[in-house]
C-alpha cells in the first residue's frame, strides 16, 4: 500500500531531481507580485520536503533574494547587509519585500497622476501636456521669464510702435527718435 501511493525510491529520486531543477531555475517574473512569487517558491519547497528533502530557511531565503527582479536590487542589497540571513525567517523577508513593493506602487501612482509628456516644440519654446487629476490638467507652455529666449525667432515678431517685423517695441529705432522729438517740443 505504501509503495502504491509513494512510489519506489527511484521514482521518488527522479521526482526530487525534477523539483530541485525547478527550484534552481526559479526566478521572479517581470511584473509579478511579491506574494505570488513567494507562493510559487514555497509550493516547490513544500513538494521537495514531501519527497524527503531537508531544506533550511537560509537556503530558501538566499534563493529568493538571488532571483528577485532588478527593481528590487537595492532592497535585496540592503537586506543582505543589514540582516543576519541565518536568523531571518521567510515571513520577515516577505513582509519587508511587500513593504517595498507597496512603496514602489505608491510612487508609480503619483508619477502617473502628474505625468508630463513632451508633445512638440512650438515657436522656439517647449510645449508640454500634463495628464492627470486636478486643476492643472491641460497644456501649458514652459519657459517663463528669461527662459527659452536663446532660440526665439524675432523675424516673426511685430513691433507695437512702428508695426515692422524683426524687433520688439523696447528695441524700436523709431521709438527713440520720437521720444527725443517729443522732448524737444516740450522745451520749446
Amino acid at each position: 500500500m505504501k509503495l502504491k501511493y509513494q512510489g519506489s525510491t527511484k521514482v521518488k529520486r527522479a521526482q526530487l531531481q525534477a523539483l530541485r531543477r525547478e527550484f534552481e531555475i526559479l526566478g521572479m517574473k517581470e511584473g509579478e507580485k511579491v506574494d505570488k512569487y513567494f507562493a510559487r517558491t514555497l509550493t516547490i519547497v513544500n513538494k521537495m520536503k514531501a519527497q524527503g528533502e531537508r531544506m533550511e530557511q537560509t537556503v530558501i531565503i538566499e534563493k529568493i533574494l538571488r532571483s528577485m527582479t532588478l527593481k528590487f536590487n537595492y532592497v535585496v542589497c540592503s537586506i543582505e547587509e543589514s540582516n543576519d540571513l541565518s536568523t531571518m525567517t521567510i515571513d520577515e523577508l516577505q513582509s519587508s519585500l511587500l513593504v517595498h513593493e507597496q512603496r514602489m506602487q505608491g510612487q508609480k501612482e503619483e508619477e502617473h497622476a502628474l505625468k508630463i509628456t513632451n508633445s512638440e516644440k512650438v515657436g522656439g519654446r517647449d510645449e508640454y501636456r500634463i495628464e492627470g487629476r486636478g486643476r492643472a490638467r491641460g497644456s501649458f507652455r514652459r519657459g517663463g521669464r528669461g527662459r527659452g529666449r536663446q532660440s526665439f525667432n524675432k523675424a516673426l515678431v511685430e513691433c507695437y510702435k512702428c508695426h515692422k517685423l524683426g524687433h520688439f517695441q523696447y528695441e524700436c529705432p523709431s521709438w527713440e527718435k520720437s521720444v527725443n522729438y517729443i522732448e524737444l517740443n516740450e522745451d520749446e
